[in-house]
């Protein structure tokens, strides 16, 4: 095992040294993978942001109960004090049938023809706001068993507005994973092309590796720490790219959103998804590099 281990440590530092001895060819190379990953992973933040800003711009939505004429202040009360403790409401706001006739006669400009009316036909409203985040269905339950309390005659709750943002929302997300799933792609095509160049410079040595009795296992073990420490390095740029475009855009962000009085502020990739990114260049670069030695010895062997 020592021994092993020992071998694996050889080849990897060897794999350094051979990027280490075309740094133009290496820089390249990496910053193309850096930039192919950083554009997924930075739409990914960019939707991110979005959630929260519309989570700031009450996403949820309001559901308005009219009560029943015949419901008085104190029973209103104590409905909305019984609503504020049910699971999945954020808050509930009692207006009175008096405030509501007077916003009424404020906003309509019927003002004259109230005063002739003999009582006031305005029912007392409870409005009541869900947890952020809400989806479309479990709003429509939630109104649903709301319309069943006591002294409510009508829950009304407008569904459109959130049902197209969670539909844009979800929609991104899918674009998202589809250019995710390209871009990918794209940077197996780059690992495997740059190990399959170095194969082909290192032709001899692989023929007398394998008149020597080498397996193909130990011909592919230093291209394949190549082709991952490649992946790892342009995964490292990607979250560094994302970094320095969030850090760019952090100051404008902050001032616009200050302008309309909100502190809302840009989040950029949690440390566990910054990982997350470096661990996938990496992968992606072990199986590009193996997909490509494994295509240049099966070739081989059917000569």
């Amino acid at each position: 095992m020592k021994a092993w281990l020992l071998r694996h440590a050889q080849v990897l530092v060897g794999s350094f040294g051979q990027l280490a001895r075309t740094p133009i060819a290496t820089a390249l190379t990496l910053t193309v993978i850096g930039i192919t990953l950083a554009l997924p992973a930075g739409l990914v933040v960019a939707i991110n942001n979005l959630d929260r800003l519309s989570t700031g711009f009450d996403r949820g939505g309001q559901i308005s109960l009219f009560l029943k004429q015949d419901t008085n202040d104190a029973a209103a009360q104590k409905l909305a004090q019984q609503l504020r403790t049910r699971s999945g409401v954020a808050a509930v706001e009692y207006i009175s049938r008096e405030a509501a006739l007077a916003e009424f006669r404020k906003h309509s400009g019927f003002g004259s023809a109230l005063d002739a009316l003999s009582g006031n036909p305005l029912p007392a409203v409870l409005v009541v706001r869900p947890e952020a985040g809400t989806s479309p269905a479990a709003l429509e339950t939630l109104r649903t068993a709301l319309a069943r309390q006591p002294g409510v005659e009508l829950a009304e709750l407008d569904l459109a507005w959130v049902k197209r943002l969670h539909a844009l929302l979800e929609l991104a997300e899918r674009a998202v994973w589809l250019l995710a799933v390209l871009l990918a792609a794209a940077v197996l095509l780059i690992v495997g092309n740059t190990i399959r160049l170095a194969v082909l410079n290192r032709q001899t040595e692989i023929e007398v590796i394998q008149l020597v009795g080498g397996t193909p296992a130990f011909i592919r073990r230093p291209f394949l720490y190549a082709g991952w420490l490649q992946g790892l390095l342009g995964g490292l740029i990607a979250w560094l790219l994302v970094e320095l475009g969030l850090l760019w855009l952090t100051g404008p962000v902050s001032d616009l959103a200050g302008l309309y009085g909100s502190p809302f502020g840009l989040e950029g990739l949690p440390f566990a998804s910054g990982l997350a990114l470096v661990a996938s260049g990496g992968i992606l670069g072990w199986l590009g590099s193996r997909l490509a030695v494994g295509w240049h010895l099966r070739r081989q062997s059917f000569r």
